[in-house]
């Protein structure tokens, strides 16, 4: 089977960003099936290609992926308009290769939402089988955020939204929260699988070359974030938390945020205006680089602001990298991963918005270093029972492929 996949942030491994559609487009391969990938430049990951753009666009295969990447950069930084023109700039050089292309099946992913247009028009102006993958519930994260207010645009992407379900002959939620919500919009539960987000064991636990960033001395305790550092982030927690631990006295304890965003500059100003001696930022590293900081962590941060929309409608990539490599997570709001977290007595589970509460389990953690390591052994088993990616991946292609006969 021929599959046209649509993901505008696809990366490999090479890149620092989430590598979910990589590890399933070359499961697809893997199984005997045809992946073309439909992609634009996304400003942390690496698509492979490094060719000349010809009329926009660049073609090659890349481990057995034929990539198709549209010359459309976007960053995390850029500003609500600009990534609004750059979805939709996507959309439309996607629509016209659905159109033309010799495929299948339709595949896309969310995010953005408008990824799911091409596919849309694919469905019922060429009969082609649709399958649709949604990562974050759209539009309902961005009006509890205040991203988006204006009526008639979240008019709009509601209506995307349930024309996006309705269209697809079948839905992937990743995770149970976003499993609820398509089938909120009337799409029958038989048509809607999760598979969450997975554990890339290899890369974590093949005896990476364990580092630790330049002012990090081996005694101290070292807790890392690593991802996005934008509004959904709610790092300010993190700075809040570091607030406490030095008032305490605390520079034993320290804070690693790691990645881009368009808070970062903010958040790295704040920092130094209140001389936070605990708190350390780093650039984006590819997933090399991140393992051997992980083999270097004693644990890892999964931190979101306090939005009810994220409890259950997320299935952030940062928390399975974590426990892929066996390190406990420190969570700060209340949802399916602090459930588990709690559950399987693989991390800490604190309230939001509760800087001592935060500091109290940092401090906790600096304090039973063999009860750390417990946690984290926990963490490691969990990832292996339940969200082993090459396990994830086939349970992923047989859903999607089964779905050309529904």
């Amino acid at each position: 089977m021929h599959i046209l996949y649509f993901h505008q942030h696809f990366s490999t491994p090479r890149g620092a960003a989430g590598i979910r559609s990589y590890e399933m487009a070359r499961r697809l391969v893997h199984r005997g099936h045809r992946v073309t990938m439909v992609c634009g430049s996304y400003g942390l990951g690496k698509t492979g290609l490094d060719g000349p753009f010809t009329a926009g666009v660049r073609r090659g295969t890349v481990d057995g992926i034929e990539v198709v990447e549209l010359d459309l950069s976007y960053s995390n930084r850029d500003g609500f308009l600009k990534r609004s023109a750059t979805f939709a700039k996507y959309a439309w050089h996607s629509l016209k290769i659905a159109m033309t292309e010799k495929y299948d099946l339709a595949f896309a992913t969310t995010t953005p939402l408008t990824a799911g247009i091409p596919a849309i028009f694919a469905r019922w102006l060429r009969g082609k089988p649709f399958v649709f993958e949604v990562r974050d519930l759209w539009p309902e994260l961005p009006r509890e955020m205040g991203v988006i207010t204006n009526p008639a645009v979240l008019a709009a992407l509601s209506a995307l939204e349930w024309t996006s379900y309705r269209s697809a002959v079948r839905c992937i939620g990743l995770s149970p929260g976003i499993a609820q919500g398509i089938m909120r919009r009337g799409v029958d539960e038989a048509r809607v699988a999760t598979i969450p987000n997975g554990c890339d064991i290899g890369i974590f636990r093949n005896q990476p070359v364990a580092w630790r960033p330049e002012g990090v001395a081996a005694s101290d305790l070292l807790a890392v974030f690593t991802g996005t550092h934008g509004m959904a982030n709610g790092l300010d927690a993190v700075l809040d938390a570091a607030r406490v631990l030095q008032d305490r006295g605390r520079d034993d304890i320290k804070l690693l945020l790691v990645g881009e965003g368009k808070l970062k500059p903010g958040l790295q100003a704040r920092a130094e205006q209140e001389r936070l001696r605990n708190v350390l930022f780093h650039p984006p590293v590819d997933k090399e680089r991140l393992a051997g900081l992980m083999a270097g962590a004693d644990l890892g941060l999964q931190i979101l602001s306090n939005i009810p929309a994220f409890y259950y409608g997320t299935s952030p990539n940062k928390f399975f990298d974590y426990i892929a490599a066996g390190l406990p997570v420190l969570n700060n709001y209340p949802g399916w991963l602090a459930d588990m977290i709690e559950g399987e007595d693989c991390g800490f589970a604190v309230p939001p918005d509760d800087a001592p509460a935060f500091a109290d389990a940092l401090e906790r953690a600096a304090a039973d270093r063999a009860a750390l390591k417990a946690k984290g052994g926990r963490a490691a088993a969990l990832a292996e029972r339940r969200f082993d990616r090459s396990q994830l991946a086939d349970q992923w292609v047989d859903w999607v492929t089964e779905g050309r006969k529904a």
